[in-house]
């Protein structure tokens, strides 16, 4: 992704807060919001293309919303997008058409949809092309597509640091195409990534798929 949805390294959006004492919901509509986004996540969908469309939403949006009134947003955009809702039940809030004989999702449906999402690694037939110890580069994708290479890191040199084997991978899934890639632990020095943290010990590790890694 590039724009205003990758914010990691970024300035100028305060201090991040950090709570002391977890409490997952501070108000009850956002345990609904969040029971409404598990339940209604359709069984076709991949996690990769429910991100791809939250990060499609308007900047100020997503930079303004409540990160749960957010989630709400994007579910709604997506379940629009599958022709599971149509825009006139969102804004009213009743549904059109319901089957007489239709029945609410069962709580084990809704768990072994959460289960689904769970578990994102692969066999794969081929080799992995770096070793820990290797010097990679990483490449600069500027696409408008999903990415979880983070823009602070394009075009870094750093070192291999461990494999983690294969997962499916995050840009092609949010497309439908759900195969294996190569994933390794990348540990970069601070002040590549920055270079205002120069003379810093400070290292940063990404685990990072291998189409995102070249040779360095």
């Amino acid at each position: 992704m590039d724009g205003a949805h990758d914010l990691g390294g970024k300035q100028g959006f305060g201090p991040i807060e950090v709570e002391t004492d977890f409490i997952a919901f501070h108000e009850p509509w956002q345990a609904r919001g969040w029971a409404i986004t598990r339940s209604t996540f359709r069984s076709d969908w991949t996690i990769d293309w429910w991100r791809h469309i939250r990060e499609l939403i308007d900047p100020v949006d997503y930079l303004s919303r409540h990160y749960f009134d957010s989630w709400l947003q994007l579910q709604t955009a997506a379940l629009i997008d599958s022709g599971a809702l149509t825009m006139t039940e969102a804004v009213s809030g009743q549904a059109a058409d319901l089957a007489p004989d239709a029945d609410p999702m069962a709580p084990e449906a809704v768990v072994a949809i959460a289960a689904k999402a769970a578990y994102f690694d692969r066999p794969i037939d081929s080799a992995p092309a770096f070793n820990p110890g290797d010097t990679v580069r990483t490449r600069r994708m500027g696409a408008i597509g999903h990415c979880r290479l983070p823009a602070y890191a394009q075009g870094r040199s750093g070192q291999i640091h461990a494999y983690h084997g294969a997962h499916i991978f995050a840009d092609d899934s949010a497309r439908g195409d759900e195969h294996p890639e190569h994933i390794y632990s990348v540990v970069f020095e601070a002040s590549e990534l920055w270079p205002e943290a120069a003379g810093r010990r400070d290292r940063i590790y990404l685990d990072l798929w291998e189409p995102y890694l070249e040779r360095a």
